[in-house]
């Protein structure tokens, strides 16, 4: 008799990567053989995305030409740009970036090619042009417009920049630049899965992501660190311990908590912890960070769950002028860079992937004539 198929795939090898690897026991996360903690705060995105997408930390003169090629990828094709407003005006922001993010490829010179080198140009203007398409959905429903990207700027600079219209602190940029590391790969979840399951029909790269952030969109992937948020707004600063006793007595899930792969803290959780400490003090309201500390102590002592990735980069988000709703989408900023080098990965040795299934309906159906059914 076969083996019962596991719900969710839970501890099914679905491929062979050597992107990222998780060992949920001691709760460490490494980016191509590099521990999480040695690159946090040290590494900027730019030479983690080049050490995802290429499969190595840049020297100088190697970051200095990726550098110079995000600025030439950041510029908007014809199409993308002339939708955003109109998107912008009918599509809430995950919607409006899987929408935008297929326009795009009909923008892109290397489209029709998934050769290496072309997946490699694509996976860099993917990268530059996230972020851009995020302040510009944002400028264009709210009415106004994004400050234009700055060349000397970094990813993070630039976007802190651009969505709340003000020239960022350095320290500010430090963290969100931090921020978009620890968010860069995670390993087969469900919209890295997604994307790879495209990518191996032999699809095109923007497919792919356009795969991916429809995955992420749902609620049960994307979307935690905003509910977060939600939760720490609807709640009175003096009673959130009971207000979340209560919440999980009725059977209510506090989002933020617990994962799959992980059996102790998220060790991602351990550094957005200190940020969020960090900009709370550097803004004078402590006020969403001393709920989220006292959120954790509660949830903690009631159920033994750790924070993930998300419930403090709530806190922090906010406190970098982030819009609620932008966190989901300021998530694909960072994971694009994963998203990419997966792809990458998936084409250069690829197999379908074309899992079995166990069928539990009816057997021995027999026709009948619809004036006899």
């Amino acid at each position: 008799m076969a083996d019962k198929p596991t719900k969710g795939l839970a501890d099914v090898v679905a491929a062979s990567t050597a992107l990222s690897d998780i060992d949920g026991k001691a709760g460490r996360l490494f980016y191509r053989g590099y521990d999480i903690h040695d690159l946090a705060g040290r590494a900027t995105f730019e030479e983690t995305a080049h050490l995802l997408q290429r499969g190595k930390l840049p020297n100088r003169s190697e970051l200095d030409a990726y550098g110079a090629e995000l600025v030439q990828g950041r510029e908007l094709g014809g199409l993308v740009a002339a939708n955003i407003a109109e998107i912008a005006e009918k599509q809430k922001p995950m919607e409006a970036l899987r929408s935008l993010v297929s326009l795009s490829g009909a923008d892109d010179r290397d489209k029709d090619s998934i050769a290496p080198e072309a997946n490699l140009r694509k996976a860099a203007r993917l990268t530059a042009q996230q972020p851009l398409l995020i302040a510009r959905y944002h400028a264009a429903r709210t009415g106004g417009s994004a400050p234009e990207a700055d060349p000397g700027l970094s990813i993070a600079a630039n976007f802190l920049l651009q969505v709340t219209g003000r020239t960022p602190g350095a320290r500010e940029v430090e963290i969100f630049d931090e921020c978009l590391v620890l968010h860069a790969d995670h390993t087969m979840n469900a919209s890295t899965f997604a994307a790879r399951v495209c990518a191996a029909t032999l699809s095109d790269m923007h497919s792919a992501i356009v795969a991916a952030i429809g995955t992420l969109k749902g609620p049960l992937h994307g979307g935690a660190n905003e509910q977060v948020m939600k939760t720490l707004e609807s709640l009175s600063p003096g009673a959130v311990a009971q207000a979340v006793r209560d919440k999980l007595a009725a059977g209510e899930k506090i989002m933020g908590f617990g994962h799959r792969v992980y059996k102790t803290e998220d060790p991602r959780a351990t550094h957005l912890r200190r940020m969020s400490a960090e900009l709370a003090e550097a803004t004078g309201d402590d006020t969403y960070y001393r709920m989220s500390k006292d959120m954790e102590e509660v949830v903690f002592e009631t159920k033994g769950l750790y924070p993930n990735v998300d419930f403090y980069a709530a806190s922090v988000y906010h406190y970098l002028g982030i819009p609620t709703d932008l966190f989901t989408p300021v998530f694909s900023i960072s994971r694009m860079s994963g998203w990419t080098a997966h792809v990458i990965e998936q084409h250069a040795d690829n197999r379908l992937i074309r899992p079995d299934s166990e069928y539990i309906g009816e057997t021995d159906q027999k026709w009948k004539p619809i004036d006899e059914r």
